[in-house]
């Protein structure tokens, strides 16, 4: 080639190197990830000049195709030239620049090129090109995968929102159609998957959907169970409990109940959790509905009850009993409770007595009156069972029970009820055990409540029993307690002793003393028998005259 031809040769150079370029521009936009840019970015640096791609500084990480790190003083010198790029030194490089990776998004970093003698002019603005080629293919990569993530965002976002439309559409389906606490268990259980369960505050289960459930029903015990709900509260988001995940149904701050996920593998994730929260969303509305009609039928029952127990018409009180869709014809028992738990909630031992009457069953007539429960008997019941049955609902404790005689018209509903408060009341002034006394079975006791003239039961005791009441009344003695125990025991000293809880030498002197002040020989029949019918009537008027 003569000397003539080697401009046009170098044009022809120049301009196949420029075709190459845009080959590798259109191979660098085309599919390539950032790796691949950087790769076919230093393969094609030496077919441009005679040279190669030392090192690639991009924002935020350095390093080559190789990934090999840039050394702190050439870091350093990079900071210098800055975005417009410039010559840098490199060890065993006889001539090194940095071009700027450069794109319409900003500055990216440098391509770091190193030769053995500076290329000439053609080759270094062949370099430039390359490195704005990078530039922008890197550029376009990163917008490119920025998308991606974006698309990739909002299709997760689209699906969590077709997600929570299913869970709404599902729950609120279950709500319109009064499926109840089921239904809410059903609809949770097809929407994650998982066994569900609906407990009450207390832990007690009211509803269940999917396999395997469990019986008897595992419950915690009351300490457990309340710091759960205050937990559960205090998150305000569902909470895992072991196994478990709960989200409490709580409108307005009083928790009513609870749904449950039983996951003992922890598989549930987000959709699962939010299906949870909808759930007791509606379980609380629900819940809330139920008390609110419990409520209002309670009310109702309650109204009808007093108007009974204070005596009423027999058409008013029949027609409150039917807008009630209750049966106030068949025969009824009026029964009064009374008695205590671990504490004295007033609430808490009338829900007791409700569920033990609805267990027994024997009637779901009731109301609360002072501290005692009223409760109208539809049934003959076994009195003592219910007795027994309000203490378990109460977890200990103590309860008695009165049951007045069989009401067969709306008029007799009163008369039943002083009964039952008579038979409630005769036990602890006669000092007997706790137990369901039945006014029916109260014998002398019954008779002598029914004496309208009580000014002449009053003389009765007084002939037999006055002088030792005074006794007692002046010195605080218990003459007249000893002798009824006495005389109720078959004038037994064990059992006396025993029961006042006294020595038998004290008993002993007691009742010589009771001979000596009342004058009265124990040994006669007559006399034993008139003062175990005085010490009756002194218990029947204690009673009558407290209530």
């Amino acid at each position: 080639m003569t000397v003539a031809d080697a401009p046009a040769q170098l044009d022809r150079d120049l301009l196949s190197s420029l075709r190459s370029l845009l080959v590798l521009g259109k191979l660098m936009t085309e599919g390539a990830d950032e790796q691949q840019i950087l790769e076919l970015a230093a393969t094609a640096a030496p077919s441009l000049a005679r040279c190669n791609v030392v090192a690639v500084e991009l924002a935020g990480r350095c390093g080559g195709p190789s990934r090999q790190a840039v050394p702190p003083r050439q870091t350093a010198q990079l900071a210098l030239v800055g975005a417009t790029g410039g010559r840098i030194e490199l060890p065993d490089t006889g001539w090194a620049w940095a071009y700027p990776l450069s794109s319409l998004a900003g500055h990216l970093g440098h391509l770091l090129i190193g030769a053995a003698r500076e290329p000439s002019n053609e080759e270094q603005f062949l370099l430039r090109a390359l490195a704005q080629q990078t530039g922008g293919a890197l550029a376009n990569r990163r917008l490119h995968a920025q998308e991606l993530a974006t698309a990739a965002e909002l299709s997760a976002l689209n699906e969590r929102l077709q997600h929570s439309m299913n869970i709404h559409t599902r729950l609120t389906a279950v709500a319109v159609s009064g499926e109840g606490s089921e239904g809410i268990a059903r609809a949770v259980h097809e929407l994650t998957g998982l066994q569900v369960a609906i407990e009450d505050r207390y832990g007690n289960l009211q509803a269940w959907a999917g396999p395997n459930r469990p019986d008897p029903y595992p419950k915690d015990a009351t300490v457990r169970r309340d710091q759960l709900l205050s937990r559960a509260k205090r998150e305000a988001r569902p909470i895992r409990d072991g196994g478990r995940v709960l989200a409490l149904a709580h409108p307005q701050g009083d928790a009513l109940g609870a749904i449950v996920l039983i996951d003992p593998q922890r598989t549930a994730g987000e959709p699962a959790l939010m299906a949870l929260e909808h759930g007791a969303t509606i379980l609380a509305m629900e819940l809330a509905r139920v008390r609110s009609l419990a409520e209002s039928e309670l009310r109702l029952r309650r109204d009808l009850v007093d108007e009974l127990l204070n005596g009423t018409d027999e058409d008013s009180g029949l027609a409150r009993a039917m807008a009630l869709g209750y049966d106030l014809q068949r025969p009824h028992r009026v029964v009064v409770i009374e008695g205590r738990g671990r504490t004295r909630d007033t609430d808490t031992f009338f829900q007791a007595v409700r569920r033990a009457a609805r267990d027994e069953p024997a009637g779901t007539l009731l109301v609360a009156r002072g501290a005692d429960v009223v409760l109208l008997a539809d049934c003959e019941a076994d009195w003592e069972s219910l007795r027994k049955s309000v203490m378990r609902e109460l977890g200990g404790g103590r309860a008695r029970l009165g049951v007045g005689e069989c009401c067969e018209r709306v008029a007799e509903f009163p008369r039943s009820y002083q009964q039952a408060k008579l038979a409630l009341r005769l036990p602890a002034q006669a000092e007997w055990d706790d137990r369901a006394i039945r006014f029916d079975d109260l014998g002398v006791y019954r008779l002598l409540v029914g004496i309208e003239d009580l000014g002449e039961v009053e003389r009765f005791v007084q002939h037999w029993l006055g002088k030792l009441l005074d006794y007692d009344e002046q010195r605080g003695s218990e003459l007249v307690r000893t002798l009824s125990h006495y005389l109720k025991l078959g004038g037994s000293y064990e059992l006396t002793a025993k029961a006042l809880i006294v020595h038998r030498n004290t008993l002993k002197y007691r009742l010589q003393r009771i001979r000596q002040i009342g004058g009265l020989d124990l040994g006669d029949p007559e006399t034993w028998f008139n003062l175990q019918l005085a010490t009756r009537a002194w218990a029947t008027l204690g009673v009558l005259r407290c209530g």
